[in-house]
Parts: structure tokens; C-alpha cells; sequence
């Protein structure tokens, strides 16, 4: 499924916005989303929030040969997978060119800067090295995918353990968790990816591009960077040109995000080890309990310090309602009635009400009787319970009489017994 393009209202109100120095949600210039780092119950599982961005990243191992030229080292490997859960514009099993873009620019980050110690994956020389595996699935696509993926990914990097090994002889013994505790991985740094979006040729800056200001910007420069303020790895896409001035001016506003992303991640795993000694850990616990997680909002702080004070004068200025129901009265026991005796509120006496209904159907009813009377149809109805008898005008009575008695002549006596009805 193709993206949905912009129109181009949309582009013109986004430029304009930028243009003031404003942002769709709120923002200012050099502003970071709220960032939300949750790990699961298994080590190396990690679940970040970028905004409406989320990313989970799962870290796995295993035994395998090494290289022949170099016998000592272990692997790195790296995979981002764009699923159609993400976005409606994501294919799946297709190599799109945003997919081979960030698998790159992850390895960049992470493989060629050396954050990991490869020596440390060595089992037996030329023989068993461990092959490290970071799978970062996109779940939810709100613009800067690159961020959110390393923040993942070096995330799960630090929180994964790997199993230990016992060598005796030529035998290679792999320790369950019940046996040996799991040993973490030798992390040197922690590069983290800062993303910067130009528009109007490089005239206007934005951190952290949502995924609407990604479609109507002009170029994207990522720096990758640690909090020693290392430069990791830098690349830049859109075809800008940038002066060195606006690199510099990167690399400073970089560095600072740098430092509150790797602190934010520190305590995210001291908050985990703390809830896994306590027996409390993963994505469960570290959501509200009975609350809809889907649909959740942000709490906004409002102040309760005069609230009993100020319901307690409004309750005393206000006057009491006027009483028009009375006493609740049984006429008859076990049988209430509610608002007898009181005086009707529509200023219009029942009786009365009463009164005029009747005299309204009676009126009717004279009127319905002199139009009869007019057309000469019926003008009386007797009151016997037994039958009604009609009595029919004088005119029309004599033709009736006429046509009764010849069909009682040709019917016979069993005719003669039947009475003229309506």
C-alpha cells in the first residue's frame, strides 16, 4: 500500500509553522519527545517509546564458528524489521530503501564504534564464538525510526546476559541459569543516534522530526554520539548542502540529548533490577493496573488545595430548591401515592381540566350527531343491551319496507322472522 501523500494545504501550513518557530504538537525548536524505556520479563528485551514512536528490540545468542582470519573475534549482527503494523505504507519481506538505510546506519552505529567487546565473545580460539543477535521490530511509525532504534537496541545490549561455559578438555558445557548466573555483556560506551531535519534548503532546524515534518523536510542529518562526546558516526541524506558552522551547531545540541538519553537508560535498568529482586518484572508490571492502555492520556496536574473549602461556601449561597412534592400518603395500606394534595404546577386546576375535556367530547359529539341529522342518515340508537335498532328517515324507510317484504315473499316464512338492522 502506497503512503498517503500530503496535499498541499498541509505542506504549506507545516512550512509556515516552522517558519514561526512552532510545532504540530506543542514543541519548541531543539525539543526531544517524552522518551519511555520499558524492558521484559526475559534479559535482553527491550520496549521503547518515542512519542507515539515505539520500537522493541530482543537481544539472542549463539554458538557458532568464527572467521578464519580472525579466531578470536565473535559476531554482531543487526536486523530491522518494518512490519504493516507499523505503518499501512510497510510491506512485508520487502528490502525497501528506508530499510537498508537503517539497517546501515545501526551497524554504523553500533558494530564499526566498537561499543562491544568482540574479543570478550570467545569461547575457544578458531573453534566456538558467541554470535550476537539485536532484532528491533517497529511497531508503531511516528517519524524518527533511527533514534528510537539505537535507543533500543543498546538498551537491550545492556540489559541481555549471556549463558556461561565451562571448557573441560576438548568439551564445551553451556550452564543453564539454575546452574550458573548469566554473564552481561563488556559494553564499553553507549552511542546514541540524534536526528536533525533541515528545511527550506537548510534554513530552518528541527530535533526529533515527527513523521509529518520527515515528509515535507529537506534533508536529515543523524550523529551518533556517546556521552564522552565521541562522535561515532555521522551521515546525512536529502542532497543539502550544510556549512560547518551547522555541523558544529549539531554536535552541540547532540551531545547534550546524548547524556539525558544515556542517564534516562541508566535508571531504567537500576529500576529493573530493583523490580526483578522484588519478583516484579516485565511489560505487565510495568503497566497500570485495570486502566485501558490503548486509549491512555496524559495526567494533567490540577490543584485540589481550596477544593472542600470553596464546595462548602457554594453550598451555603446557594438557596434550597422550592419543596412542591409534600409528604409521601397511604390512603390504603401498602399503597403510596407521591404528590397528592399538591397544588399543580402548570397553574392549571385538574378539575377544571377535567371539566373542559368533557364538555369538549360532548360538543364534538353534537356536532357529529347534527351532521347525521343533515345528510339523513341515522338520528337515534336505542339503549337496549339486547340489539341495536335504527331508525332510518320516513323516505328511505318505505323503499326498505318495499324491498323487505318482496324478499320475504320469495324466501318464505323464514325470512318474515328477520328485523331490519344496520
Amino acid at each position: 500500500m502506497k503512503e498517503t501523500p500530503l496535499s498541499n494545504c498541509e505542506r504549506d501550513f507545516l512550512l509556515k509553522a516552522i517558519e514561526e518557530k512552532k510545532r504540530l504538537d506543542g514543541r519548541q525548536t531543539y525539543d526531544y519527545r517524552k522518551t519511555k524505556i520499558v524492558f521484559g520479563t526475559d534479559f535482553g528485551c527491550c520496549f521503547v517509546e518515542l512519542g507515539k514512536t515505539r520500537v522493541m528490540a530482543q537481544v539472542s545468542c549463539e554458538l557458532v564458528a568464527p572467521k578464519e582470519n580472525r579466531p578470536n573475534e565473535g559476531f554482531m549482527l543487526f536486523n530491522i524489521e518494518l512490519s504493516p503494523m507499523a505503518s499501512p505504507a510497510f510491506e512485508q519481506g520487502r528490502q525497501s530503501e528506508l530499510l537498508v538505510k537503517l539497517n546501515r546506519q545501526l551497524e554504523r552505529c553500533l558494530r564499526n564504534s566498537k561499543c562491544i567487546d568482540i574479543e570478550s565473545l570467545c569461547v575457544v580460539s578458531g573453534e566456538k564464538v558467541w554470535q550476537i543477535r539485536v532484532d528491533v521490530h517497529m511497531l508503531n511509525h511516528d517519524g524518527n525510526l533511527m533514534d528510537a532504534a539505537s535507543i533500543a537496541a543498546i538498551a537491550a545490549l545492556c540489559h541481555f546476559r549471556r549463558p556461561d561455559v565451562g571448557i573441560q578438555g576438548d568439551e564445551v558445557t553451556v550452564y543453564s541459569p539454575e546452574e550458573r548466573d548469566f554473564i552481561p555483556l563488556s559494553i564499553y560506551h553507549l552511542p546514541i543516534s540524534v536526528s536533525f531535519a533541515f528545511f527550506q534548503k537548510g534554513t530552518y532546524l528541527l530535533v526529533d522530526p515527527c513523521e509529518r515534518e520527515e515528509r515535507v523536510m529537506d534533508g536529515l542529518l543523524m550523529i551518533a554520539m556517546n556521552k564522552h562526546r565521541e562522535i561515532c558516526s555521522i551521515q546525512s541524506s536529502g542532497g543539502i548542502m550544510l556549512l560547518k558552522e551547522q555541523v558544529m551547531r549539531c554536535s552541540k545540541i547532540a551531545s547534550v540529548k546524548v547524556s539525558e538519553i544515556t542517564e534516562l537508560i541508566s535508571k531504567a535498568l537500576e529500576n529493573d533490577k530493583t523490580a526483578r529482586k522484588a519478583g516484579r518484572c516485565g511489560f505487565a508490571e510495568s503497566m497500570p493496573q485495570q486502566r485501558i492502555t490503548a486509549l491512555k492520556k496524559d495526567e494533567t496536574a490540577v490543584e485540589m488545595t481550596d477544593v472542600s473549602e470553596k464546595a462548602t461556601d457554594i453550598i451555603q449561597k446557594t438557596e434550597a430548591p422550592p419543596s412542591i412534592i409534600q409528604e409521601l400518603t397511604t390512603p390504603v395500606p401498602g399503597v403510596g401515592l407521591v404528590g397528592h394534595g399538591v397544588q399543580n404546577s402548570w397553574g392549571i386546576d385538574e378539575d377544571e381540566q377535567d371539566e373542559k375535556e368533557v364538555s369538549s367530547d360532548e360538543e364534538a359529539k353534537m356536532e357529529m350527531e347534527q351532521k347525521q341529522v343533515e345528510q339523513g342518515d341515522v338520528v337515534e340508537l336505542s339503549d337496549s343491551e339486547e340489539e341495536d335498532v335504527v331508525v332510518l328517515h320516513p323516505e328511505t324507510a318505505d323503499r326498505n319496507y318495499k324491498n323487505t317484504s318482496s324478499s320475504s315473499h320469495q324466501k318464505g316464512p323464514a325470512g318474515s322472522k328477520k328485523k331490519l338492522r344496520k
